[in-house]
């Protein structure tokens, strides 16, 4: 009979498996990833998408992606979001990028969020012409949504928002 010893304290109880190198890991040991822990990469690649990791291939595969994972989240928060109708505020800025586009989102914040990160990730600071669209998905009789967007990201420095002050009450 086989004994299941941990790869890092031996144990010999180590009921879990490493995704990546399938070796036994106890509980104690293990590393795990909540199922969302990437979820806004366009593609999450092989290494990044089990949930159980052994400390070594945590430390060699996972933890410097999960830490520029977590600056770009970070950074995500600081991009600024203008809309498709504040055109007044946007006219001046030139848009020279493809527009990001997402599709198949639960929610309307999930969008914005998705949109925001991959503005973030390709080192930009502004979102221009955020269009964000519903379409009703029916299933029998349940009725869900589906959100889609697009935006085109450009860098953005002080001097190109326009200080008008009857826009103050709304400016972003």
């Amino acid at each position: 009979m086989e004994t299941n010893s941990c790869i890092s304290c031996q144990k010999t109880k180590a009921l879990l498996e490493c995704g990546a190198c399938h070796t036994h890991v106890c509980k104690y040991c293990a590393h795990i990833m909540p199922a969302d822990s990437f979820s806004f990469l366009e593609k999450i690649p092989a290494d990044l998408s089990h949930s159980i990791y052994c400390a070594p291939c945590f430390n060699a595969k996972v933890s410097d992606e999960l830490e520029s994972y977590n600056q770009i989240m970070e950074r995500t928060k600081d991009v600024q979001i203008y809309l498709s109708n504040q055109g007044k505020e946007t006219r001046l800025i030139k848009r020279l990028e493809k527009p990001f586009n997402v599709k198949d989102c639960l929610d309307h914040n999930e969008t914005m969020m998705r949109l925001a990160f991959f503005a973030a990730k390709a080192n930009f600071n502004t979102l221009v012409d955020v269009k964000i669209i519903s379409e009703k998905v029916r299933d029998g009789a349940y009725q869900t949504l589906k959100w889609s967007g697009s935006a085109v990201p450009v860098n953005m420095s002080g001097r190109h928002v326009v200080k008008d002050r009857s826009i103050w009450q709304n400016p972003n």
